[in-house]
């Protein structure tokens, strides 16, 4: 059954120009969604794939340090679609208080995001409900400096905005205005929270995210914030027991279809092509992340099969390899400080990593190298790659 446009247009005026702003209706939509052959098997390929990935996550040794990562990860690739210009290795430059390669205000704003992430899940687990309030405090995290933070950080906007252009009248989208924003956040609320009635966790979270974009709820982090939701709703039904889907990348890869099919939704009403779409991203999101998981657990047996073959200093090597499988950009004066071995120890050490090919230099600040995990940074920075 056809169900046209998901939402009404509001005739609005401002100085000099007249527009209409689309209103979305509540979720869930009406008539309901329709779910044939194809779309029943896509959904159950990522739900099956969302099972496999957190099988896997038991079998990780140190499921922190894969986190640490593919939380930054997520980061640059959910700031990349907003269009800042760093990487996984300027990130981890900055954040060891090194000089990344792109403006830090790039580099901030996605240090931004790894700490919205990082609080939004430790309210999660901390029992506290998935609510407006909770929205606004990880979106004032989100925005709290650099690009954004003059933006009414953590504060539903209660002016217009718009997508795509130089003002509202030639925008390719403009969102409710300002004064119809808490309700429909409300209503919005009360769809993840099954009012008025149970969606499955998956479905939830793909018509969430459509409908979080649509209302556009802040004057800016809307994408990030609403990519965000997605693993938030996730993860507060317990379908994961960690944060290790993200679909930005996915998104990233198909962008233009990506835009098209929300606004499709809008305009049509053809909630089953998102659907259809975004199940595929689940799946092969998810089929990434544990494939990642199982390439860096056999790089780190690999190389530690490697320096062992070192003799006398194998020890000591370890205990380096070890450390950057947590930090690897590393110099010899932040492995000091954490080992606790001496200066010429941790150059020795690097030194005969760097003859197994384990580690290359990579110049850092004046007086200071930089030795980098390339095997293991490329595993992490795949799909980061700036086109």
């Amino acid at each position: 059954m056809e169900r046209g446009l998901q939402g009404y247009l509001l005739p609005q005026t401002i100085p000099g120009e007249s527009f209409r702003a689309f209103v979305p209706h509540p979720l869930p939509p009406t008539p309901a969604l329709e779910f044939n052959t194809e779309l029943n098997d896509l959904l159950e390929q990522a739900n099956r794939a969302i099972g496999r990935l957190d099988g896997i996550s038991l079998l990780l040794p140190d499921i922190s340090l894969f986190l640490y990562f593919y939380i930054r990860k997520e980061a640059v690739l959910s700031s990349q679609i907003e269009g800042t210009q760093s990487s996984l290795s300027d990130l981890l430059l900055f954040e060891s208080n090194e000089v990344p390669g792109v403006p830090l205000d790039d580099v901030r704003e996605v240090s931004n995001y790894v700490a919205a992430l990082t609080f939004g899940m430790e309210r999660i687990r901390s029992d506290n409900p998935f609510s407006l309030r909770l929205i606004k405090e990880i979106h004032n995290v989100l925005l709290t400096r650099g690009r954004g933070s003059d933006q009414q950080p953590g504060e539903f906007r209660r002016s217009q905005n718009w997508i795509h252009g130089t003002r509202p009248g030639n925008a390719l989208f403009v969102p409710p205005p300002g004064h119809e924003v808490q309700n429909l956040m409300q209503d919005f609320a009360n769809f993840v929270h099954d009012i008025p009635e149970r969606t499955p966790t998956l479905i939830k979270a793909a018509l969430a995210h459509v409908q979080f974009e649509t209302i556009h709820p802040f004057l800016d982090g809307n994408g990030r914030l609403g990519r965000l939701l997605i693993t938030f709703i996730l993860c507060h039904e317990q379908a994961l027991r960690e944060p290790l889907l993200y679909l930005s990348l996915y998104f990233k890869t198909h962008r233009a279809e990506y835009y098209d099919l929300l606004q499709t939704v809008r305009m049509n009403g053809d909630w089953e092509a998102w659907l259809r779409f975004f199940m595929r991203g689940v799946r092969v999101t998810a089929d990434q992340a544990a494939t990642a998981a199982q390439q860096i657990i056999q790089l780190f047996d690999r190389d530690r099969k490697l320096i062992q073959t070192l003799g006398g200093t194998s020890g000591s090597s370890l205990r380096v390899h070890h450390l950057l499988q947590k930090k690897p950009l590393l110099t010899i004066a932040e492995a000091t400080s954490e080992l606790g071995l001496s200066k010429p120890t941790i150059a020795s050490c690097l030194e005969a990593l760097a003859g197994l090919n384990i580690v290359t230099l990579r110049s850092g600040k004046t007086r200071s190298r930089v030795f980098v995990y390339d095997s293991y940074l490329k595993i992490l920075s795949e799909g980061t790659e700036l086109t």
